[in-house]
């Protein structure tokens, strides 16, 4: 009986702080993996912006194109 008894708190011993390191690194390595996504979502973001203001200047690039040519052909 006194073999068991030992064999548990041996086993606890070793369990416990094997548990608690486990979560403890978890919970750092989830950590570091929302401040990445959070970071990556600002640069999608930025990325996101110049590709609608692109659009934008493509747009006016064609309509002063556009312009260009009708002033032009009224010569």
């Amino acid at each position: 009986m006194q073999q068991i008894i030992i064999a548990v708190i041996s086993g606890l011993c070793v369990a416990v702080p094997s548990i608690i390191t486990t979560l403890s690194s978890n919970k750092k390595n989830n950590d570091l993996i929302i401040y990445r996504i959070n970071e990556l979502e600002k640069k999608v973001s930025k990325h996101n912006n110049v590709v609608e203001r692109m659009y934008e200047a493509e747009k006016n690039i064609t309509l002063l194109q556009n312009e260009v040519n009708d002033i032009k052909s009224a010569k």
